[in-house]
């Protein structure tokens, strides 16, 4: 399948744009010298608990189809895809939670601290940097991974179909509406939903109440896994 035009937008939303990568820049530089301490101590954590590095990079498809590389705390075993193929394979309960969520609540890939890691979000810090960078944004639609670059609008077209053009008029974010309306207990038709409305509905303000809201549900997690 070959790369749809993707319709840019950004003269029409200039203001909001330069506010919201002025405001991406600050706090996430910011965030990253005032918290170092705590990405050194999780390094370390994760390095020591399993086999594997630290980090893991994943492939995702930000603004304009343009493809990057996603930093995060690894959270999985290093056989992780093979774990998964056999419990998927040996249980249809589960192989029907993933074709919904895309995710499994007693997934068995996780490491023990990536389980803790998981629920509190704090495998993400790495995508800080990707803000940095200008890859995300703090605030946006979740970018989907990509398997494999040769084939990454396929996959992208058959997560959003229709919706692919509008999911990918903007930055992806490192945290979205639904995170703060219900998580992986959403259906991912839902979550589509919610980030569509996002786009629809997007300023300034609505991104700080996002970043708002986002701390208690970080603090005191529900429907993460």
């Amino acid at each position: 399948m070959s790369a749809p035009t993707i319709v840019n937008t950004s003269r029409r939303r200039a203001p909001l744009l330069f506010c919201k990568r002025l405001f991406d820049l600050l706090a996430s530089s910011a965030f990253l010298l005032f918290f170092s301490p705590l990405y050194l101590a999780l390094f370390i954590l994760v390095k020591a608990t399993s086999k594997g590095p630290a980090l893991y990079k994943g492939i995702r498809m930000g603004q304009s189809g343009k493809l990057f590389t996603c930093w995060k705390f690894r959270t999985m075993c290093v056989d992780a895809e093979q774990r998964l193929q056999g419990v998927l394979t040996a249980s249809p309960e589960m192989q029907q939670e993933w074709e919904t969520f895309f995710k499994l609540k007693n997934d068995p890939r996780l490491t023990p601290i990536g389980k803790f890691l998981r629920r509190s979000s704090l495998d993400e810090l790495p995508q800080i940097w990707n803000v940095v960078k200008g890859e995300l944004s703090l605030v946006g639609p979740r970018p989907i991974a990509i398997e494999s670059e040769g084939n990454a609008w396929e996959e992208i077209h058959q997560h959003f179909g229709e919706q692919t053009q509008k999911i990918l008029s903007v930055k992806p974010g490192v945290t979205c509406i639904w995170q703060t309306r219900g998580r992986n207990l959403l259906t991912f038709q839902e979550r589509i939903q919610l980030e569509l409305d996002y786009i629809d509905q997007q300023s300034f303000w609505l991104d700080l109440k996002i970043l708002f809201k986002t701390i208690p549900v970080v603090l005191f997690p529900k429907g993460a896994f």
